[in-house]
């Protein structure tokens, strides 16, 4: 099987249905990948090899993707007594294990998946890099220098460079998009509460988190989503349902669309990367020689994000779900995590998120639900899609982000570039896809991002595949890559 690592999943699936390999051959071949690769990217921290080898021998339910190999990001889904360190020091010195199977982590066991470990991740998935002090910096298969985006890093560095055809991520500000970008994949973000969190969360930081993967493919996304996707007993609400598979989109015809774009963030005093600039206008190009059509449009006006302060009201909303984590943990190890175990922004949010008010963390929640009713009023007047850059940056140089100075907030302000195109569609949350259409002269991935009106992941499914077809991407592969023998 010469091209296994250029496979997706869905085609390393039909390997093992067809029975012309079987889930432990695959197994074997990702893990042979994962020893040879891993030591140059520190994608994989924690390894579940031998676990994984016992379940690929044995019966494996049969879903969608059995006995495709795949890799939990450390960080939300998880499955009992596996690690779960978040990035956090203090964890890994107590090799903190998941007390319960989580709703979706017993879905991707349920398709079909075997984990042959865990992946990187910052402390708490705060940044848009994947540097923690517990197990330092994954690197980016396309530049070892650089960052792999953040904070499903981890996850997308194994996916870039063969390791595993897909990998599970989250995202609750760009962190499914933005290393999707940095890595050359795809990465769906679902709309809020696609996909259940349960059962020891209802929603994350008031719905601003959401949770699926990256791929390689957009049919694996498609499948993926119709495996996983769907609510539990006992959510606090649901995401509407879709009319109709998501894996029937793959080859609908997408019609004539309209679609906005735009190429600056709508943050005062920041422009945009040329290279995110000319990635849009490409973009642009290539949609309308499909048939659609595309004008300079944007839901989001630079001046209305000034002033409501959407940055700052961000913050309330990521500071507040910092200082919940650390709480939540505390009360899980039996006493109070204390400034020292933790990094500086790590601290240095926590301690906003307790000073902010309740009443202030509810105010701006509510400022976040008027930008969602103005974007979707954009959208109800006759806009199907919005196209921005994914970043307003290409990726960063490792230790970009160092938080280690006498300000560690300085860090989080660092990381506004990255997150600027991204992070309002959490605060609202529509479904947002980042496409990897475009490359930097210097060979950087450098992604676009499409959002789609609530509820509306079929669009985004039905244009991305319509896009992978007329400017494939699988055949890109960075400098750090299986070999073609593995």
């Amino acid at each position: 099987m010469p091209e296994l690592a250029r496979m997706d999943a869905t085609a390393q699936a039909e390997l093992v249905r067809s029975g012309e390999a079987s889930a432990l051959e695959l197994v074997d071949a990702a893990i042979a990948r994962t020893e040879a690769l891993n030591p140059r990217l520190n994608a994989v921290i924690h390894e579940l090899f031998d676990e994984a080898r016992e379940a690929a021998a044995n019966e494996l339910p049969d879903g969608p993707f059995r006995g495709v190999p795949f890799l939990f990001k450390d960080l939300g889904a998880a499955l009992a007594g596996q690690p779960l360190h978040v990035g956090m020091t203090l964890l890994k010195e107590l090799d903190f294990r998941s007390p319960v199977d989580t709703f979706l982590g017993e879905r991707f066991r349920d398709a079909g998946f075997v984990t042959i470990g865990k992946t990187n991740t910052p402390e708490l998935g705060i940044l848009p890099t994947t540097e923690p002090r517990a197990y330092g910096p994954s690197r980016n298969p396309w530049d070892p220098e650089r960052t792999t985006g953040g904070s499903s890093g981890g996850s997308a560095a194994a996916v870039s460079s063969g390791m595993v055809p897909i990998a599970h991520a989250n995202d609750g500000g760009g962190s499914i998009r933005i290393p999707a970008s940095c890595c050359g994949l795809f990465g769906l973000k679902p709309t809020r509460q696609r996909i259940s969190e349960g059962p020891l969360v209802g929603d994350v930081i008031s719905g601003l988190t959401v949770e699926l993967a990256v791929t390689r493919s957009v049919r694996d996304a498609g499948r993926l989503l119709d495996a996983v996707g769907g609510p539990a007993p006992g959510d606090p609400y649901v995401a509407p349902a879709p009319e109709r598979p998501y894996v029937e989109e793959l080859d609908a015809d997408a019609g004539s669309l309209r679609i906005g774009f735009v190429e600056q963030p709508p943050v005062p005093g920041l422009e945009s990367d040329p290279e995110c600039v000319e990635a849009v206008r490409a973009t642009v190009g290539l949609l309308e020689s499909l048939g659609h059509e595309v004008e300079e449009s944007s839901p989001i006006d630079p001046s209305l994000t000034e002033a409501l302060d959407l940055e700052d009201t961000f913050l309330t909303r990521w500071a507040a779900g910092q200082a919940a984590s650390l709480d939540q943990f505390s009360i899980l190890l039996g006493r109070e995590i204390e400034a020292h175990e933790v990094e500086p922004l790590t601290w240095a949010l926590a301690e906003i998120g307790r000073e902010r008010s309740s009443g202030r963390y509810l105010c701006d929640v509510a400022i976040h639900q008027t930008v969602a009713r103005a974007i979707a009023a954009w959208y109800e007047s006759g806009f199907d899609l919005l196209l921005t850059p994914t970043m307003s940056v290409s990726p960063v140089p490792l230790g970009t982000y160092d938080d280690s100075g006498p300000d560690p907030l300085a860090a989080f302000e660092r990381a506004v570039p990255a997150g600027a195109f991204t992070a309002i569609f959490n605060a609202t949350g529509q479904p947002a896809a980042s496409v990897p259409l475009h490359w930097s002269e210097s060979g950087l991935p450098i992604g676009v991002q499409l959002v789609a009106p609530f509820g509306r992941e079929d669009l985004l499914i039905r244009i991305g595949a319509e896009l992978e077809r007329a400017r494939p991407w699988a055949d890109r592969t960075p400098p750090v890559f299986a070999s073609r023998d593995n």
